[in-house]
């Protein structure tokens, strides 16, 4: 998904779909579970951050080289970190025939971080698809 870039300091997430297990063993049907407040799923790409000043940005000297006046302070989530967000902070949309959120950094709650080698791989498989 190279030609689709996530801007600022946003997250494309793919949300989980289907039925969820209850710690009991009831078993929610997607409807149900769709009402919740909370969304999770696996983060597939993220943006460069949030846009800060740059320090070292100087228009006294214009002799010396160019410097840019923002720098990205980058995001806490990676690729493949499973994301708790809050759903009505999401923008639900279709891309390639698959269902994504993109939400703003400030509305995951949690990230669970699996090992990054293992993350790649299930990554590179599925794009292989």
């Amino acid at each position: 998904m190279p030609e689709l870039i996530i801007v600022g300091d946003r997250v494309l997430i793919e949300p989980e779909s289907g039925d969820q297990q209850t710690e009991s063993g009831l078993v929610l049907p997607a409807s149900v579970a769709e009402r919740d407040r909370i969304g999770s799923g696996r983060i597939r790409q993220v943006g460069p951050g949030h846009l800060i000043p740059n320090p070292d940005y100087s228009d006294d000297e214009p002799w010396a080289e160019p410097k840019k006046v923002g720098r990205y302070l980058p995001l806490e989530a990676k690729i493949g970190d499973l994301a708790f967000y809050q759903r009505n902070d999401g923008i639900e949309f279709s891309y390639r025939g698959k269902k994504y959120i993109i939400a703003p950094h400030h509305a995951i709650l949690a990230l669970v971080r699996p090992d990054h080698e293992d993350v790649l791989v299930e990554l590179f498989d599925q794009d292989q698809r």
